[in-house]
């Protein structure tokens, strides 16, 4: 069904011998799938008599989730329009002296576009992971392991764009700016990573 239309031709071009969907694109594509479970347990949560006592809070996680999937949906596509700058970067010509100059800080240039998108793919996963643990508290207790593999897909999802930040900043001449975000993510990988320990661990528990 799913794999007949858009999303058989992304997972093609995922596989084809192509610069643009990489490793940036699929990691804010899990993190996305992570997410939009994150909804469905709100939604089947939402309406149900056994759970009007906590349903303001359920209605606020739903409407966190559905914000945050949406931008991580668009960061699947923005992740390979900026590699595609990039990749032009590299093919400028190089044979005077002026040329040389031109094409290092277009690469630069197109570097700092190409971090952005991982970079905003973590930082929301980070937002989306702090939904979890409520969610499994309170949430529909038949969609416990729902919730454990969006927490899951959450983590794989930002440790993926965290490599995508890292593979950028290798090449961007900039040690302050490479200093501060390795030292943000670095803090940010740290608790999203108890987070999913504590909601996985949580998870089997109630199963």
């Amino acid at each position: 069904m799913y794999l007949e239309g858009k999303f058989k031709e992304y997972m093609d071009d995922l596989a084809a011998k192509k610069s643009a969907p990489g490793g940036g694109s699929a990691a804010a594509a899990v993190g996305a799938m992570g997410v939009s479970l994150l909804s469905m347990v709100a939604n089947f949560t939402l309406g149900k008599k056994e759970y009007q006592y906590v349903e303001p809070e359920i209605r606020e996680i739903l409407s966190s989730s559905e914000k945050l999937r949406i931008v991580l949906e668009q960061l699947v596509d923005e992740d390979v329009a900026a590699y595609k700058k990039v990749s032009e970067a590299y093919k400028m010509a190089k044979e005077t002296e002026e040329e040389k100059k031109a094409r290092a800080e277009t690469i630069q240039a197109a570097l700092r576009i190409a971090m952005e998108a991982p970079l905003a793919v973590c930082r929301n996963l980070y937002e989306a992971a702090k939904l979890c643990r409520p969610l499994l508290e309170k949430g529909n207790t038949n969609l416990v392991s729902d919730v454990g593999v969006g927490a899951e897909f959450i983590a794989a999802g930002f440790v993926a764009a965290l490599l995508n930040v890292e593979i950028n900043l290798a090449s961007i001449d900039d040690s302050g700016l490479a200093a501060n975000i390795r030292q943000e993510l670095s803090e940010k990988e740290k608790k999203i990573q108890l987070i999913r320990e504590k909601v996985v661990s949580k998870t089997k528990e109630k199963i």
